[in-house]
C-alpha cells in the first residue's frame, strides 16, 4: 500500500515537472511550493518516523500521518493564497502559524533524509536569527562575538520571511531544484532505466581494459560518463564501483585502493559537465552567467581532474608491475557501440540544444523525449527484425509504459534528498539576509587571514571539509558561498564566476576527506576494505581538486579567456603542473624519482602556481628538465638485459 502511493506521488510530481518545463511555466510562487508538497509528502512515506529498517508501527503512521497533512499545506497555502498575500502589508496570523508549521516539516524532512547535521544547521541559523536585543531570545545576544551581534528579530518576522517571500524557504536554492535540477535528475533516471549506465560503462572497459591496471582506468573513464549524467558522487560510486571495484582487486590493486580510485574517481562526476550535479545551475543563478558558458569553461578544469586521477592511477599500475585485462575478457567496442549507439543521441541533442540558447529546463524536457524516442526506436528496430507477431507488439508496448513509470518514479525519490537540502540552504540564506551575517563572516574571514589570499582560500577549504561533514554537497556551496563569497570577491579581487568555481570545488571535499569521506565510505563497502583506511586513498587520487582550483585563482585566463598565447601558456602550464605533483607525490613517473628530484620539484610546482610569468616560466623550465631526465633514463633503462633494475625489484617484491 505504501510502496504503491510512494510510486502514484512519484509519478505525479514528475507527470507535474514535465508540463511545467514543457508545456506551462508557473510563476515562483506555484512552482516551488507546489514542488516542495509533493517531496515532503514522498519524504514522510518514504522515510518513516523511526528508521527505514524499523516497523512503522501506529505510533509512526500517527506521527507521519500529522506531517503529511502539514506538508500538504506547506505547499499548497501560498499558492491559494497568493493573492491576499501579495497584497497584505502586515502577514495574518494563519499565515504565521502555517509559516512556522512549514519551517517545522522541513527541518524533520532533513533530518530523514540528509541527515541530523543539516536539520541541526537550520536549526542553528534560526535560533542566530532571534538572538538580539528586540529577538525572541534576547539572553543570547551576551553569548554573540561583538561582530555577530545583531537587532534580533520577532517569530513572526522570521516566519514571514522563511515563508512569504522569495528570500527564505521559496528562495533561488528550492527554486533551482525544483526547475532545473528535478529536470536533469529525471533524465538520469531515464538514462539509468533504459540501459545507458552499462553502455558508458562497457565503453570504458573497451576503451581502457588493455591498458596496465585497465580497470582502474575504465573507473575513471566510466565515472566521467556516468557523473555527467548523474550529477552524484555516491550514486556514481554504487553504480560503476559495482563493475570496477571487484576487476581492480582481481588485477592486484589493495582493496583499499581499489575503492579509494572509484571514489576519486567518482567524486569528479560532481564537477564534470554538463550537470555537475546541480552546481552549474546554482552559479548561473546566482552570478547571472548563462548556463551553457559555465558548462564550457568547466569542462577543461573538469579534464584536469580525471587527467590527474587517470595519471596517479597509471602511475600506481606500472610501480605495481600491473598488465592490462585480456582481450577475450572485456567487451567488444563496436559490439558496444552496435548495441548502445542510440544513448548517444540524447547527448548530442542536450548540448546542441544548450549551444542552440534554449533555457536548461527546456533542454531537459526535450533531452527526456529524446531519450524516450531513440529507446523506443531502439526497440522497435529490435522487434521489427526478430519475427513480429501481435502477441509480442502488445508485450513491447507494456513494458515501454512500465520503463517510463519506473523512470518516472526514480527520477521523483532520486530528486527527494536533494530538493530537502535545498530547502534547507534557503533558510539558511534568508537568516543570512536577514542580519547581514554574510558580510560579517567576511570581515572576520579577513581577519584571520590577515588579507593573505592564500590563507584564505585554505580557510575557505577548511570551512567547505566542516560543512560537509553534515551536508550534501549543493547544500555547503550554497552555504559556503554566501558566507565568504563577497569577501573573496570584493576584498580579494577574485572573479564572481572564479569565487563560485572555487566554493563549488572545495565543496566537494567532504566526498574523499577523512574523517568524514562518503564516497570514500562508499567504496569502502564494496570493496569490503576499511572506511577510513579507503578514505585516505581517495583523499590521495582526488589531490587535483586542491590544486585546480588555486591555478584558477592564480590564472583566471583557463576561466575567464584573454589571450590566445596566453590561454594556451596556461593550460600547459596547469597540465605540467599536475603531472609534476603526481610525480612527486608518488616518486614515480616513467621510473622511480631519486629524492634530490622530489626536493627540486616540489617548489618548481610552487613557482607553476606563482601569479608571476617569469616565475611560472622558471618553475616550468624546471619540472621539463627533470622529467625529461626521468624519461630519457627510463628509455635507456628499457634496453636493458632482463629489463629495468626497479622493475625486477617490483616483480620480485
Amino acid at each position: 500500500m505504501v510502496v504503491r502511493a510512494i510510486t502514484v506521488i512519484g509519478i505525479a510530481l514528475s507527470l507535474f515537472q514535465l508540463y511545467t518545463a514543457g508545456v506551462q511555466p508557473l510563476g515562483l510562487f506555484f512552482q516551488r511550493p507546489i514542488h516542495l508538497g509533493f517531496v515532503l509528502v514522498l519524504c514522510f512515506l518514504i522515510y518513516p518516523a523511526f528508521g527505514r529498517h524499523r516497523a512503522r508501527g501506529p505510533l509512526g503512521w500517527l506521527v507521519d500521518a500529522v506531517l503529511i497533512v502539514m506538508s500538504i499545506g506547506a505547499g499548497a497555502w501560498v499558492p491559494l493564497n497568493i493573492d491576499i498575500i501579495a497584497n497584505q502589508v502586515f502577514p495574518r496570523q494563519i499565515d504565521i502559524v502555517m509559516g512556522v508549521a512549514t519551517i517545522v516539516v522541513v527541518l524533520e524532512a532533513a533530518r530523514r533524509t540528509v541527515g541530523l547535521g543539516m536539520t541541526v544547521i537550520g536549526a542553528f541559523f534560526l535560533v542566530y536569527a532571534f538572538a538580539g536585543n528586540r529577538g525572541e531570545l534576547p539572553f543570547l545576544s551576551d553569548w554573540m562575538p561583538g561582530i555577530l551581534n545583531h537587532r534580533g528579530y520577532s517569530l513572526d518576522r522570521v516566519a514571514s520571511q522563511m515563508t512569504l517571500g522569495a528570500e527564505g524557504i521559496f528562495g533561488i536554492p528550492l527554486g533551482v531544484a525544483a526547475t532545473f535540477v528535478f529536470i536533469f535528475v529525471l533524465f538520469g533516471a531515464f538514462l539509468e532505466v533504459t540501459g545507458a549506465g552499462k553502455f558508458f560503462i562497457d565503453l570504458a572497459y573497451a576503451a581502457a581494459g588493455k591498458q596496465r591496471g585497465g580497470p582502474a582506468k575504465a573507473a575513471v573513464i566510466a565515472s566521467a560518463g556516468m557523473g555527467s549524467i548523474s550529477g552524484s558522487a555516491i550514486a556514481n560510486v554504487v553504480t560503476t564501483g559495482a563493475f570496477t571495484i571487484p576487476l581492480m582487486k582481481k588485477l592486484g590493486y589493495r582493496p583499499a585502493q581499489a575503492g579509494g580510485i572509484e571514489a576519486a574517481a567518482s567524486t569528479g562526476g560532481q564537477i564534470m559537465p554538463p550537470l555537475m550535479g546541480a552546481g552549474a545551475f546554482l552559479m548561473s543563478e546566482f552570478t547571472r552567467v548563462p548556463y551553457v558558458d559555465i558548462v564550457l569553461i568547466s569542462i577543461f578544469p573538469a579534464v584536469l581532474y580525471f587527467g590527474s586521477v587517470y595519471l596517479l592511477v597509471h602511475i600506481a599500475a606500472v610501480k605495481q608491475g600491473m598488465t592490462g585485462l585480456a582481450a577475450q575478457d572485456l567487451p567488444n567496442t563496436r559490439k558496444v557501440l552496435a548495441e548502445g549507439w542510440h544513448f548517444l543521441l540524447p547527448l548530442v541533442a542536450l548540448v546542441a540544444l544548450l549551444v542552440a540558447g534554449y533555457s536548461p529546463m527546456r533542454v531537459g524536457f526535450y533531452a527526456i523525449l529524446a531519450i524516450i524516442a531513440a529507446a523506443s526506436a531502439r526497440a522497435l528496430w529490435t522487434f521489427a527484425t526478430s519475427g513480429p507477431t501481435a502477441a509480442g507488439f502488445v508485450d513491447l508496448c507494456k513494458r515501454g509504459i512500465a520503463l517510463t513509470l519506473e523512470a518516472l518514479d526514480l527520477g521523483a525519490r532520486n530528486a527527494v534528498a536533494v530538493s530537502v537540502a535545498c530547502t534547507v540552504a534557503g533558510i539558511v540564506v534568508g537568516v543570512v539576509g536577514l542580519t547581514g551575517l554574510g558580510l560579517k563572516f567576511s570581515a572576520m574571514m579577513i581577519a584571520f587571514s590577515g588579507g593573505n589570499i592564500v590563507l584564505a582560500l585554505i580557510l575557505v577549504l577548511l570551512a567547505s571539509l566542516v560543512l560537509g561533514m553534515g551536508l550534501p554537497v549543493t547544500a555547503a556551496y550554497i552555504v559556503l558561498i554566501i558566507l565568504v563569497g563577497p569577501a573573496l570577491t570584493e576584498q580579494f579581487g577574485i572573479p564572481l564566476l572564479i569565487a563560485h568555481l572555487v566554493v563549488f570545488w572545495y565543496s566537494q571535499d567532504s566526498n574523499v576527506t577523512p574523517p568524514v569521506a562518503l564516497a570514500g565510505f562508499a567504496g569502502a563497502a564494496i570493496a569490503g576494505s576499511k572506511p577510513m583506511e579507503t578514505s585516505v586513498q581517495a583523499w590521495k587520487y582526488a589531490k587535483g581538486l586542491y590544486l585546480i582550483p588555486l591555478f584558477m585563482v592564480f590564472n583566471e585566463e583557463i576561466i575567464l579567456g584573454g589571450p590566445l598565447p596566453l590561454v594556451f601558456w596556461a593550460g600547459a602550464v596547469a597540465i605540467m603542473g599536475l603531472v609534476a605533483f603526481a610525480a612527486v607525490l608518488e616518486g614515480f613517473l616513467f621510473r622511480p624519482l631519486p629524492i634530490w628530484a622530489r626536493v627540486l620539484l616540489l617548489p618548481a610546482v610552487v613557482a607553476l602556481f606563482w601569479p608571476n610569468l617569469m616565475i611560472e616560466a622558471v618553475g616550468f623550465a624546471v619540472v621539463a628538465v627533470l622529467l625529461g631526465m626521468n624519461w630519457l633514463q627510463a628509455r635507456r633503462e628499457k634496453d636493458l638485459p632482463g629489463g629495468p633494475p626497479w622493475a625486477q625489484n617490483t616483480l620480485n617484491g
